[in-house]
């Protein structure tokens, strides 16, 4: 028996580093992985963290510039920051389909969200003071995010990565949109320049903390990176954001608000100042600004929805026993 027992043990274990050999070899040549393929568990685990995270962020991402609808100057640009923030949500149910994809159920992933469990990005957590904060966040929130998603659709895992592309359109327009936003302000009155560079100068540096710690402190980044996962690391994509701006923001005529802030022609980059990451930290222990504001209008929004959620599921159970009753009916005649 207990030679049986070792046999199959070892035949287990020989199957296991088949199957883990494959995977790599998948990776390795840049193939897609798919839902009913055989995956590590440590890369199923990082790919729902991953992607909760994003997701999350989608929905709280929502909040900040919805509370300027009501306020927008004209309903040209009401209609356009209508149409963002019903992009955010469509964005956030991507992402949660293909978290689904992985074995976890979206009701799940936002208990996590509203008990404190997982992540968003930290940025949201930042209030909106003046108008120009919604330009501000077109154009360095949203640039930031696709400076950081388009190498995803290039992902590993391939409902995130088509997910990506999507989501990776949409995110240039609100990029655009927010730099359009600025630029109109800039070019405007004394007030509305001064409002504008007020806003970039609050949403400066904690676009830089968008792309997460550097990368000796990244926890997860070095794996991510040879699952191909991630295409990049933090900083790679930090420094490929700050090059991008710096020319964007003298064509707006504003200052970025870093006085360390040069082109370094050694390098071929811009050398930029060092970043606060005792702040990024305090807001992602929930010590934020908006943490706690953020978090409440989530879960009061998720608990007023749940009459919409139980009549869209009675909805669907009635349909579903139609379709039955169809079927044994056709079958019977």
């Amino acid at each position: 028996m207990a030679s049986g027992t070792t046999a199959t043990a070892r035949a287990a274990q020989g199957a296991a580093a088949e199957l883990g050999a494959a995977f790599e070899a998948a990776v390795a040549a840049d193939e897609r992985i798919e839902p009913r393929d055989w995956m590590p568990d440590a890369y199923r685990a990082g790919l729902v963290r991953q992607i909760a995270q994003h997701a999350h962020s989608e929905i709280i991402g929502m909040q900040p510039e919805a509370n300027w609808i009501a306020r927008a100057p004209s309903l040209r640009r009401k209609a356009i920051l209508m149409a963002k923030v019903q992009d955010e949500a469509g964005h956030g149910l991507y992402l949660y389909g293909a978290a689904e994809t992985l074995g976890t159920s979206r009701a799940e992933l936002l208990d996590k969200l509203h008990e404190g469990r997982q992540k968003y990005s930290s940025i949201f957590n930042y209030p909106t003071l003046t108008w120009a904060d919604v330009g501000a966040i077109g154009w360095l929130v949203d640039g930031a995010a696709i400076t950081n998603q388009v190498p995803l659709c290039r992902c590993s895992y391939g409902p995130y990565a088509r997910a990506m592309v999507r989501i990776c359109k949409e995110e240039s327009f609100h990029q655009r949109q927010g730099y359009e936003l600025l630029l109109a302000l800039s070019r405007g009155t004394e007030a509305q320049h001064a409002m504008a560079q007020d806003a970039v100068d609050r949403w400066w540096w904690p676009s830089l903390m968008m792309f997460g710690p550097p990368d000796a402190e990244s926890p997860h980044s070095a794996q991510s990176m040879a699952w191909k996962i991630k295409r990049h690391s933090n900083d790679e994509l930090r420094q490929r954001f700050v090059d991008i701006c710096v020319p964007q923001a003298e064509a707006l005529g504003l200052t970025l608000p870093d006085p360390d802030l040069r082109w370094n022609e050694q390098r071929g980059h811009y050398d930029h100042g060092a970043i606060d990451w005792a702040e990024f930290h305090e807001v992602l222990k929930g010590n934020g600004p908006c943490n706690e504001q953020r978090l409440a209008q989530r879960r009061q929004a998720h608990e007023e929805g749940a009459w919409v959620r139980e009549a869209a599921a009675a909805y669907a159970a009635k349909q579903q026993r139609a379709a039955h009753r169809e079927e044994r009916e056709a079958l019977a005649s």
